[in-house]
């Protein structure tokens, strides 16, 4: 299948620097140097190729350590830029940077040295062979469509400049939940096609991932068990593994999900899962390759009337006397908290608990709880509050994003990945201020003491033109959806209020009598979780000794996260001064007023934007606005019906 793409929107790549006098020399010819040369005469104005002499960039290959494969230099002389990497990747990399720096006409001190902070930054795709996306928010598959390749190679080429630009360097191109044809990947007749793929990517300096099923021994080998401690099972993936590098010699490795939400892994026969990664590993191994090993894992078959039984505890209790257990190439991917993506949630306790083993941090860029990319989230605060998060483990550092690297005996091993947000619609995310998270993620990955504003800033400047007031409306908009969409959807860390399977819009007992654990135990006197030690599941005791007692306690516990670890009365005093149900009351009215001032705002920047870009936001802007009426009225009614107390306010509120 060969499918011509529509006219795609070029993003934060769509201008073009201007440099005088033109000319740019590279030094350097290998695999990555055409790509870079390219990019030159894309995204800088009237560049034509030129001699040493009379160039405005040149390209140079240097042996600096302290650069690592992928840090860069870029010096301002008198009648030229230099960039200097130890790669030619790093030149790539340099490039885009200059082409910001320019762009974004900000104050940058030269020499201008960059090194990126975490050594993987990945991006996991959740499609599948038919084409569609599980939380997928934006269209289609860009990489496949019925059950076939797709082969637009245009458009994966833009799709990898994109990410190039921003400093992705990792890409699974399919589902973690691996279904029957997607298990097929691993045979050489896909392989084939997907190695087009793979080598567009590396042009980008870009590693391909695939996700496997632990079961394909079974599935696609035909044998009779995927036991890890079986050598038939090692054996297949020995062999398998060979095809792979053979026909695409440049992979990365396996993204691997297992005995979570009915997919198969080692739990079936009676192994751990060091046991099952383990041996995917040592297959890998003597080509390199990397085993990521998801640790969304936990018991979907719960019982909301077993209060002891808490989902939020599996994931510690499943991997934590694994620690140190795992080959030195099986790294475990984490997700931000312990639940599954929500608005609001603590920060996973894995992190700084596990000591000896390889760990990246995983967030998810698609929009699954916060919006679909029909509302407007800015995930940026949400992800740096994680990454600074303070673990308070002592003595050494304690804060995520250093705690990565340290607690990885690997160092290149360590690093943050993301769940794509990208489709085949025409402005890649469905919603076009929804790039800004795209972008952010892979400069946070890069660089993880850039701020929110910094990289918010960054993306404005480099994708529409706007007048200092335009940028402030905007600027105003996305730093504050956050905070708007969790007033009127999730108060004080409860999550999960929302219709089941598809998670779009509120259903506040949804999933409260689910087998999925996801509960809120509100009744006539109050709302909450109780998960201290002294009186409930004990989660509280998986953190920290410092971060137990500040969660365990009702005084230092913070508000935002209070009904994730406590059930309390409605009448309960906040630090605002606020009772609970008041505080309920308030957020949910306030967050309605709020879209309604962006739908305004967004009307007063009309004539600085393309139409496209108006018209795509003024019609996710009223999809939102609608929407977080009904979570209002849904939320409010709710619990004025379970509690009985009245809005100190009278505002309307449906009996």
């Amino acid at each position: 299948m060969n499918i011509i793409t529509q006219k795609r929107d070029k993003a934060w790549l769509k201008k073009k620097a201007v440099l005088s006098p033109p000319g740019y020399y590279l030094e350097v010819q290998d695999e990555i140097a055409g790509t870079v040369a390219r990019e030159m005469e894309e995204l800088f104005a009237d560049m034509v190729p030129g001699d040493q002499a009379q160039s405005s960039v040149i390209f140079r290959r240097i042996e600096d350590p302290g650069l690592g494969e992928e840090g860069y230099i870029i010096n301002r002389c008198p009648d030229c830029y230099e960039i200097q990497g130890n790669t030619t990747r790093a030149l790539l990399y340099g490039m885009y940077a200059l082409h910001r720096i320019l762009i974004d006409g900000g104050t940058v001190r030269f020499p201008f040295c960059s090194v990126p902070a975490q050594r993987i930054r990945m991006l996991d795709h959740w499609d599948n062979f038919d084409g569609s996306i599980e939380r997928g928010y934006a269209g289609d598959s860009i990489f496949y469509s019925a059950n076939q390749f797709r082969n637009d190679f245009a458009l994966i080429r833009e799709y990898a400049r994109l990410l190039a630009s921003t400093g992705i360097n990792t890409l699974a191109v399919n589902n973690v939940n691996v279904h029957e044809k997607e298990a097929f990947l691993v045979m050489e007749r896909c392989l084939r096609e997907i190695k087009p793929i793979a080598d567009i990517l590396a042009e980008y300096g870009i590693k391909l991932f695939l996700s496997v099923n632990y079961a394909a021994p079974i599935i696609v080998g035909g044998l009779a068990t995927a036991d890890p401690r079986d050598p038939a099972a090692g054996n297949w993936w020995r062999k398998t593994v060979e095809t792979i590098y053979r026909i695409i010699p440049q992979f990365g490795g396996f993204l691997v999900k297992a005995d979570s939400e009915g997919e198969p892994g080692p739990f079936t026969y009676g192994r751990n899962h060091d046991d099952g990664a383990n041996m995917l590993a040592r297959a890998i191994a003597p080509f390199d390759g990397i085993v990521i090993w998801r640790c969304f894992v936990y018991n979907c078959h719960q019982d909301w009337r077993n209060r002891s039984n808490d989902r939020a505890k599996a994931q510690y209790e499943t991997y934590i006397g694994l620690d140190g257990k795992f080959d030195d190439n099986v790294i475990l991917q984490i997700k931000n908290g312990p639940m599954d993506f929500q608005v609001r949630e603590p920060v996973s306790p894995l992190f700084g608990a596990l000591k000896h083993t390889n760990q990246i941090l995983e967030y998810q860029i698609t929009q699954e709880y916060t919006g679909q990319q029909k509302h407007i989230f800015y995930l940026l605060p949400m992800w740096k509050t994680v990454l600074n998060y303070d673990t308070k483990y002592q003595p050494g550092p304690a804060a995520v994003c250093d705690l990565l690297r340290e607690n990885s005996p690997v160092k290149a091993h360590s690093g943050i990945v993301a769940v794509a947000n990208v489709g085949m619609d025409s402005n890649w995310t469905g919603h076009k201020l929804a790039q800004a998270n795209l972008y952010g993620f892979g400069r946070m990955a890069w660089d993880n003491q850039l701020s929110s504003e910094q990289i918010l800033d960054e993306w404005m400047a480099l994708t529409f033109d706007l007048t200092p007031n335009g940028k402030k409306i905007l600027k105003d908009i996305m730093m504050t959806s956050a905070d708007t969409y969790e007033s009127y959807s999730a108060p004080n860390g409860i999550g999960f209020m929302v219709k089941p399977v598809h998670h779009y819009g509120p259903d506040v007992d949804g999933y409260e009598y689910d087998r999925w654990g996801t509960y809120h135990y509100a009744d006539r006197d109050g709302i909450g979780a109780e998960r201290t030690l002294s009186d409930g599941t004990g989660y509280t005791r998986q953190y920290s000794d410092r971060r137990f007692e500040e969660y365990e306690s009702l005084e230092s516990c913070p508000d935002e996260l209070l009904l994730f670890f406590h059930h309390v009365p409605y009448t309960y005093l906040l630090r605002s001064g606020k009772t609970l149900i008041q505080s309920i009351y308030d957020t949910h009215f306030a967050g309605v007023e709020r879209v309604s001032r962006y739908m305004q705002e967004w009307e007063a920047l009309k004539a600085e934007l393309d139409p496209d870009s108006y018209a795509n936001v003024k019609q996710r802007l009223e999809e939102q606005y609608e929407s977080a009426k009904e979570w209002r009225d849904q939320i409010n009614t709710y619990f004025y019906r379970k509690s009985g107390i009245p809005d100190e306010k009278g505002r309307t509120i449906y009996r």
